[in-house]
This record gives structure tokens, sequence and C-alpha cells, in this order.
């Protein structure tokens, strides 16, 4: 029996509602029994491949009630970070395709405007879709009078309104009347944790006067917004009705719904910690799963920290609403009053970091390399400019795997290569963790930043010595010094892989981990001038970081030695397993081989190896001199 046989047997009613329209023509009797379907489906698919869970069985009624009140895509409804988008892909049009949910060239596991027509907004960091909603607004109201009646609906949960950008939306759609942006909340009191803020205790403050007497004002009403709610957001019908009423109103209106994450499955709904927010491939019974987890460098660091803060008074601790997923968990159960969970605020949680340390402390700021981004601006500005000592640890930095192109932490050193004064360390295993953690938090003239996979932890990989700074990882016993490889962080292993098979082509390899990748440690370009040829090794672009400073100081020093920068292309990398996305890039050990098999000055690729010459040189290299 085929996969789409089998589902339509399983889940009758899901099959025959699987687009807006068929949705609508459900009767509303119906709709429990369909709610449920999906629930079931979804436990069973995303347990299957991994994804966010607890998120999408929380607004399984309200995606209904959304898609049967506006008519999609006509009607514009845009999910705020998009990971409880998978109801909405369900029932427009993909729910035949979920065994492909967040696997190399599968679905995604936010929306994607390559998908589906209904996905117009291809977002996955908070606080953006108010934003989007606005522009969208104008655009219909300069546009013809058809297109005025078409509705914008912008759905944001109250984890993702603490974002500074959802209130500089707000500011602006609650004081233009003509824009009826239909704003509605999904307010599950969560997002990665419990909400955080003053945001939080008024939110909680309405909804304990869901059955009383309302207040005559909120923060929403005195921006400017009609105000709808609190809603039951596990009734349909409540929820659709409050929907025509701010259809019908034709002014910027909240609707305020109230769920629970996690809604219909119990280990999601007693999930304290949020482990369910997010889950690998588990067992649909009991949310656990099958494989032994290995430490993960995320782990190390959190138990290294809490360490460390146990033995350093002026050590504190910022997170962006990401307590357990970056590691501050076990500083936080020891030491409460010195780690600081700011929401999902970014920009924020650096510029406090910035305060702290002009008050004498030392912050750790542990975040997203993805997500820095929203806070360069921070970084140079309020921190690097006046060289105060704050360290960003980095998760998820490189490649992250099933996530997708947002969420790989690819760009953080080709932007940080610029900020003044700013060290990073790119360790390349968890015991270098520990060491780079002591020696970026001991550091007070400035910012460090240390950047972490996510990944199992290997075993440790030894040096044979420190020299100038650098860690000889590998020295070709005799002969000539032909390759030097220069590897950054995790991606050591793939050097000494590539320098055992290019020992085996009769080339002499040195393997030099520098720990610290940028700025360029001065003894680098010395090293560069003994060898006929450097590789450099990174995961991350492969322009403006480590290779293209290496580069840079080479040129300056009229070192001729000619460097190929080995990296990820400039382009947005799909989701896929690390190992083959890094693969894909020429970062294996055979991928460095080809490459420096296509650029000695003596070697020409023996055939066994020009395949993979050609099939990675184009995407993982650059030439420099």
């Amino acid at each position: 029996m085929s996969n789409s046989s089998t589902y339509t047997t399983r889940f009758p009613l899901l099959a025959k509602a699987d687009t807006p329209a068929a949705l609508r023509t459900v009767p509303g009797e119906h709709l429990g029994e369909l709610a449920a379907e999906i629930r079931a489906f979804l436990v069973e698919k995303v347990c299957a491949t991994g994804g966010h869970l607890g998120p999408n069985l929380g607004v399984v009624e309200l995606t209904l009630a959304l898609h049967r009140v506006f008519d999609s895509p006509r009607d514009t409804i845009i999910f705020d970070i998009g990971h409880q988008a998978y109801v909405h892909k369900l029932l427009t049009g993909r729910f035949r395709d979920f065994d492909g949910l967040r696997q190399q060239g599968g679905l995604s596991g936010y929306p994607s405007r390559t998908e589906s027509v209904h996905d117009l907004v291809e977002n996955s960091h908070a606080s953006t879709a108010l934003s989007y909603a606005d522009g969208l607004a104008k655009a219909r109201r300069l546009s013809s009078e058809a297109d005025r009646d078409r509705a914008v609906v912008a759905v944001i949960g109250d984890g993702a309104l603490t974002g500074g950008l959802a209130w500089e939306a707000l500011n602006n759609l609650g004081a233009a009347p003509e824009r009826p942006v239909i704003v509605v909340i999904n307010d599950n009191g969560r997002s990665y944790a419990p909400t955080t803020g003053a945001l939080a205790v008024h939110l909680s403050d309405l909804r304990r006067q869901a059955d009383g007497a309302r207040p005559e004002s909120n923060v929403f009403i005195e921006l400017g917004f009609a105000y709808l709610g609190p809603v039951d957001g596990h009734d349909v019908s409540a929820i659709e009705e409050a929907l025509h009423r701010a259809q019908d109103l034709g002014r910027p209106v909240v609707v305020h719904t109230v769920t629970t994450k996690g809604k219909g499955y119990e280990p999601a709904e007693r999930d304290e910690a949020d482990c369910l927010h997010a889950v690998g491939a588990v067992n649909p019974a009991t949310a656990r799963s099958s494989i032994p987890a290995g430490q993960s460098w995320t782990s190390v660091f959190g138990s290294e920290l809490a360490t460390l803060a146990a033995e350093r008074d002026d050590l504190v601790a910022i997170t962006a609403s990401m307590l357990r997923p970056t590691g501050l968990h076990p500083m936080q159960e020891k030491l409460p009053d010195r780690v600081f969970d700011v929401g999902i605020a970014e920009q924020h949680a650096v510029a406090s970091a910035a305060g702290l340390a002009m008050g004498g402390f030392h912050p750790v700021v542990a975040i997203y390399a993805t997500f820095l981004n929203r806070a360069l601006d921070q970084v140079l500005m309020d921190v690097a400019l006046h060289r105060l000592p704050v360290t960003f640890v980095l998760d998820r930095a490189g490649i992250t795997g099933p996530d997708g192109p947002s969420h790989h932490g690819v760009w953080d050193p080709s932007m940080l290569s610029a900020v003044p004064g700013l060290r990073i360390a790119a360790p390349r295993d968890t015991v270098q963790l520990a060491e780079q953690l002591r020696e970026a938090v001991a550091m007070n003239d400035g910012p460090t930043v240390l950047r972490l996979p996510k990944a199992t932890a290997g075993p440790p990989i030894p040096s044979l010595a420190r020299m100038d700074g650098l860690d000889i990882l590998h020295r070709t016993r005799s002969g000539p010094l032909d390759v030097l490889l220069i590897p950054a962080g995790p991606l050591a292993s793939a050097a000494l892989e590539a320098a055992v098979l290019l020992e085996d082509q009769g080339l002499g390899v040195t393997v030099a981990d520098p720990r610290w990748i940028l700025p360029v440690n001065a003894a680098l370009p010395a090293h560069a001038a003994r060898h006929r040829l450097v590789v450099t090794i990174e995961d991350a672009l492969r322009t403006g970081g480590m290779g293209t400073a290496l580069a840079q100081a080479c040129q300056d020093l009229a070192v001729p030695t000619p460097v190929i920068t080995l990296g990820l292309p400039t382009a947005f990398v799909q989701q896929g397993p690390r190992a083959a996305l890094l693969a894909e890039a020429g970062l294996d050990g055979p991928g460095i081989v080809a490459a420096v098999l296509a650029a000695h000055p003596d070697r020409r690729p023996p055939s066994a190896w020009s395949a993979t010459t050609l099939a990675t040189t184009p995407r993982g290299r650059d030439d420099h001199h």
C-alpha cells in the first residue's frame, strides 16, 4: 500500500481537508475529530524525522480557524518564526510530503516560498512578522481597490512578542487605522522557556480576566489597536467568531488567543523543561530517543561555565530566551541571580552586557551564531568601541543540519572580522573548549568570541607541540614541507584525515590549529613561508574569515606562498545532515585532498581524485596570490 493510500486510510479527514478550500467544507461538528487526526499525524511524523513538536501541537485549532476564516493565499497569513507552521503546511497541500520533513531535499521545517504559494514569508528568526504585515498592508493600501480587501494576518507568539522589532512594528501599526492588520497573539506563556519580562506579567493578567470583568484599557488598546480576547485557542468556533469580528472592524486589531504548548500529547504537555519544543527522532510512545546521546559541545560549555562562575564572582551570563539550548541551565541552577534571560531580544542582550561590563562584571553572552547577526551594531558600537570585556559563546556555529539556511551559523566570522579589538576562538575539541573559555574570560581589554558546533563531542585531539600560540597537530617526519593545513575548530579532524591521504601521495604535510582564528596569529605568515602551499579550512563563509585574513597578512609581509581558502559558499545552504553538507562543500578529508592536489605547484590531481576535485573545488575554495 502506498504512503498516499495509507495516509487516506489512517487520516481520512485530514486527507480530505488538505487545502484551505476543502477545509472550509468540513462540518463544524467534525473539526474536533480533524484536530485529533492532525495531532496524531504530527506526533508520528515529527517523532520520526525530528522537528518542532510542542509549538505545532499547540496551534492545531488556531490554524484550522485561520484557514477557515481567511482565503489563503489571497489573504495573507504570516507565522512569526514559522516553527509552528507544520499544521499550516498540512492544510495547504503538503500532507503527503511529511516523511521528508527537515530531510535533505525534503520539506523545510519553516515556511518556504519554493514549497507553496501559501508561504509568502520564509521567516524563521523571531519578531519579524508584524513588520512584514505592516509593509504588506501599506502595499495593499497603495494598490487597487481589489487588493485593499485582501486581509493581512500576522500570528505571533508571546515569546516572539518580547523582541524589540515586534514593538517597533506595533508602534507603527497601531497609529495607522487605515491599515487593518489583524495581529493574532498565540499566548502559551512560553517560547523555548517561560516568557520573561513585564509583557509576560501583563499577558498573564489578561488571561486571568478571561471569565471576569475586563479592564477598559491594556497595552494594545493604548497603542491604538482594538482588542479581542482572551479567546480559548483550542475552541475553533470561538476563534472563528473572534477572527470574523476582527475583519468586520476594519482597523488594526489584536486577537489574543490562549493555547497550551504540546496540547494533546502528554509528554509534551508536562514538559516543563521544554525538551519537546524541538526534538530529534524519538519514540512517540515515550518521546525519548532510542539512540544513546553523546556528550554535546553545549553541555560541556554549560558545565565549564558553571565551574568558572563558582570560582569568579564577577562572571555573569545572558541569554535571549535560550537558557537550556545554549547551556546556561547548570549555572542558572547554581547561581540564579547571575544569569539573565532577556527574552527574544538579542540587541538588548548585547547592549545590556555592555552595561554589566561597565559596572565591573565579565558577561558571557550565550547565543546561537545565526542570531548574533541581529546584534552586530551592538557588538561593534556598544561593546568593541568601549573595549569592554564581554565574551560571546556562539552555539550552533557553522553547519547545523536540518534547520536549514536561516539557522546555519556561517556569517559570524566574516562580519566579526571587521570589529576592531575582537578576538575569535574556535576550539577543536572539548578539552580546548574548557581551556579557551578560561582564556576568553581572563581577557579584560576587549570582546572575545568562542564558536561551538551543533554536534556530539568527539575524542580529544592532542597536539605534538604548542609553538607561538599554535598547536601543531601533525608534521611529516622527513622530507620537504609541501603543505600547511590550517583548520578552524572541529574541522581539525578532517584536516588530519587529509594529511594522511596526502602523505600517501608523497607530500609533506603540517597541520596547525591556530586556536584563536582571528585576528591572525603573527606567527602564521612565518609558518606559511616555510611551506609551498597553505590551505585554510573553516566551517563558515570562505570570504571574509580566517583564510581571507591570513592571505592578506601574507601579502602584507610579502610571503610568496599561495593561500587556498576552503569554506562555505556565499549562498543560503539548505537543510541536510551536517557531515553531508560539509562533504558537499569540500570540507571533509577527501575534499581537502582534492583541493590540495589541484592547487599544489608540482601536482596535477591523479584520476582517483579528479571527480572529487571537479565536484568540490568551485564551491569550496578561493585561491589567493
